[in-house]
C-alpha cells in the first residue's frame, strides 16, 4: 500500500495539486503551459464535462470530433511536469481508494502544445516544430530508478563530448517521443527536430541580461551539433520531462510547438495567437482521426 505521505489526497478523494478523481479525465491529455490556453482550445469542443482549477493546473474535459479529451495546463517548467505526469499516472494506474497498484496497466497518450524559440536559421518564426527527441538539462529523470532504461545513451555522451559539458551543470537526459503519436504529425505543415528542455528562460537558454553567463558559447556549440542526421531545433522548458517519466511510467507523449523567435536570427512574432490557434486546430484534427 502507498502511504498517504507519498500519495496525498484531498477530503474529496482527489488527488493532492490537480483535484482531480479517475472520472475526470480521457485517456487522450493535452497539456499546456498556460491556463488561458486551456479556454482557447475549450471554445473548439462540442460538449464541456468537466472543469477545475488550482493554482496554475486548470483542467477541462469535453468532446472534439467524437473524441473524450482532457485539457491541462501546467505552469512553466519540468518541476511542475513531474508533478502533473505522476498525478495523471496515479488518476488511472493507481486505486486512490485502497491505495494499492492496478493489475491491468491503462497507457495514456499525452500531447504537449507549446511555444518554442528556434536554433535554425531554417526555422522561421511561426514553424511548428515536432520534436522528435528531448533533451533535458533539468536534470529531473535523474532522481528516478530506471532513468537509464529510456534514455537514449549514445546521443547523450556525443552531446556531452561536442559541448564540452561542464561538471558543475546537471547531467543531461536524452528521450524520445512515442513513435505512435509522431507518425500523426507526419504532414508537411510540421518540420521536426530535437528539442532542448531548459531549466530556466534567461541564463539556462543563453539569455543575458545583467548577471554574465558562465558558458557564453554554449549556444553555437548547441546549434552547429549533429548525430545520426539529427539536429537540435528549438529551445522550451517543459517536453524532456515529459517524454522521459511518459516512458518510464508506460505513457505516450509528444511536444508539438510553435516557434515564436528564433534565436539565430533574433527575429520574434510577440503576436503570435493566431498562428497558436492554427497549430491547435491542426493538434487536435490529428489526434481525433
Amino acid at each position: 500500500m502507498i502511504r498517504n505521505s507519498e500519495l496525498i489526497l484531498n477530503p474529496d478523494g482527489s488527488i493532492f495539486h490537480l483535484h482531480l478523481k479517475p472520472e475526470n479525465i480521457s485517456d487522450n491529455i493535452i497539456l499546456v503551459g498556460d491556463p488561458a490556453r486551456v479556454d482557447t482550445i475549450a471554445q473548439l469542443f462540442s460538449k464541456i464535462e468537466f472543469t477545475t482549477q488550482n493554482r496554475e493546473f486548470k483542467t477541462v474535459t469535453g468532446w472534439y470530433n467524437n473524441k473524450r479529451f482532457t485539457l491541462l495546463s501546467t505552469g512553466i517548467g519540468t518541476d511542475n511536469i513531474d508533478i502533473v505526469v505522476n498525478e495523471l499516472d496515479a488518476l488511472v494506474n493507481i486505486d486512490l481508494e485502497t491505495r494499492e497498484i492496478k493489475k491491468e496497466h491503462k497507457s495514456l497518450n499525452i500531447v504537449r502544445i507549446g511555444t518554442s524559440g528556434g536554433l535554425q536559421t531554417d526555422l522561421p518564426v511561426n514553424s511548428f516544430v515536432v520534436s522528435e527527441k528531448s533533451i533535458g538539462f533539468d536534470g529531473l529523470l535523474n532522481y528516478y530508478s530506471g532513468r537509464n532504461n529510456v534514455v537514449d545513451h549514445a546521443f547523450e555522451e556525443a552531446f556531452k563530448a561536442y559541448t564540452g559539458w561542464d561538471a558543475s551543470l546537471a547531467s543531461p537526459y536524452v528521450a524520445d517521443a512515442s513513435a505512435e503519436l509522431l507518425n500523426l504529425f507526419s504532414g508537411k505543415e510540421f518540420s521536426k527536430g530535437v528539442t532542448i528542455s531548459a531549466p530556466g528562460f534567461y541564463g539556462p537558454q543563453g539569455r543575458e541580461l545583467r548577471i554574465p553567463l558562465a558558458f557564453p558559447h554554449l549556444n553555437e556549440k548547441i546549434e552547429s551539433f549533429s548525430f545520426k542526421g539529427l539536429r537540435i531545433t528549438n529551445f522550451e522548458m517543459e517536453s524532456s520531462a515529459i517524454y522521459g517519466l511518459s516512458k518510464l511510467l508506460g505513457h505516450n507523449a509528444l511536444t508539438v510547438c510553435l516557434i515564436i523567435a528564433n534565436r539565430v536570427t533574433l527575429t520574434a512574432n510577440e503576436n503570435y495567437r493566431d498562428e497558436m490557434k492554427r497549430l491547435i486546430q491542426l493538434v487536435l484534427n490529428n489526434l481525433a482521426k
